[in-house]
């Protein structure tokens, strides 16, 4: 059970929602946009988040609609994880939510609160970053998109009032080979020690992490290791983990030092994986 009571709202469009965010404010409330409600619950129950007016954001046109549109695919932030699993319009995409928690949570979670979420791993970011994707942000000038790349910075970079409405993928990322893969130190659904996501376009990989620091990433100067064939596959993985940023999470998952050697070894299957065989 919550221990707080709110408001809830259910607004219909855009502009009624943000406009409904900046009026609450105004009236010393303190509201949250609700789409899955996982986070809310959880946290809640704990006394870790608190609200008295929530914003259901579900009932807005397209947010939970999954579709290709001219030279995009076009996914919903309301859309479930496992709606995504299922559809698999992005097989790396769908093979990244699929080891995110259980089935039942994942029928509640939504792509949009995983990526936003306050709990640090946020895996369901890894294939956007490398996919270059663009991300609606709704706000007060309405739905305006951004490269995630530039918005993405340890956590998604929103103003107050703001809320993840969409994602757009360029289609000719949907088909390119791919590798997603996650090591747990405990059960199937425990949180990973790391997962990595990779894909490979003209001839170059592409990575992102998470699990390893206390957010996800991408790091470019990590790639361009990678990427230089001048070494063995072994002196490129040991050569890219000086651009690991920092702090390495050291806690009941796994220590430091553990992660970095899962990391190392799970680095080398994938770019075993893209350089000569079949997706995992």
């Amino acid at each position: 059970m919550i221990p707080f009571d709110f408001e809830y709202f259910k607004p219909k469009t855009i502009q009624e929602t943000t406009n409904l965010f900046r009026f609450l404010v105004a009236k010393k409330k303190t509201p949250l946009y609700y789409s899955g409600g996982t986070e809310i619950i959880t946290l809640g129950r704990l006394n870790l988040l608190y609200t008295d007016a929530v914003i259901d954001i579900n009932a807005l046109p397209e947010f939970h609609t999954i579709r290709f549109y001219k030279n995009y695919l076009v996914i919903g932030a309301g859309v479930t994880l496992t709606k995504v699993e299922e559809e698999n319009p992005f097989p790396l995409l769908s093979k990244t939510v699929r080891e995110i928690a259980d089935r039942t949570a994942r029928n509640k979670i939504s792509l949009g609160g995983n990526i936003c979420g306050n709990i640090y791993y946020r895996e369901a970011v890894l294939p956007l970053l490398i996919s270059d994707s663009l991300v609606g942000i709704a706000g007060r000038e309405g739905l305006l998109y951004h490269p995630i790349n530039k918005v993405f910075n340890r956590e998604i970079q929103l103003q107050k009032g703001d809320f993840l409405f969409n994602i757009l993928i360029d289609r000719t990322y949907v088909e390119l080979p791919f590798v997603s893969m996650k090591r747990r130190q405990q059960w199937n659904v425990g949180y990973p020690l790391v997962t990595v996501c990779a894909l490979k376009k003209d001839e170059e990989v592409r990575m992102a992490f998470s699990g390893v620091c206390p957010f996800p990433f991408r790091s470019v100067e990590m790639e361009d290791v990678f990427n230089d064939k001048r070494y063995s596959i072994e002196d490129r993985v040991r050569r890219s983990l000086q651009y690991l940023p920092k702090p390495i999470l050291d806690d009941v998952e796994g220590s430091s030092e553990y992660r970095i050697f899962v990391l190392q070894h799970t680095i080398l299957d994938t770019l075993h994986e893209l350089e000569g065989g079949p997706n995992v």
